[in-house]
């Protein structure tokens, strides 16, 4: 399981060739299975998603290092007004001034325009 205690998870995403591409992000619980973070709009993530929405999750550190088993998961993009500020105010919570500064020079810079937020979702396994 993961808990909104832990501050990073890698995020798995496929090429079409099937190859596997691990990207740690910060992230946010919405509900107990259901979870947000966002990404560069124009980033290979985001890419990825637009053509599957096939993912993994790992709770990870902030390089990426794996402190958790990779768990199945759906990933998709979110484009409602309501759901993406949702995101924000559950990310900005959680990450505080360190994510409001990230904004700040995003703002100045004219990337917060670019941003996507995905959402993703854990997928229970049948017994």
């Amino acid at each position: 399981m993961i808990s909104d205690t832990h501050r990073y998870i890698n995020l798995r995403t496929f090429r079409k060739s099937g190859a596997a591409v691990d990207t740690p992000v910060w992230f946010a619980q919405v509900t107990e299975n259901h979870y947000v973070c966002y990404s560069a709009g124009d980033a290979g993530k985001v890419k990825r998603l637009r053509n599957s929405s096939q993912a993994e999750v790992a709770l990870c550190d902030y390089a990426g290092k794996l402190q958790g088993p990779w768990l199945q998961a759906e990933a998709l993009l979110v484009m409602g007004d309501a759901e993406i500020s949702q995101a924000y105010t559950l990310l900005r919570a959680k990450y505080g001034w360190q994510i409001r500064m990230l904004d700040f020079i995003a703002l100045l810079s004219g990337r917060i325009k670019n941003r996507q937020v995905i959402q993703f979702s854990l997928i229970q396994e049948e017994t």
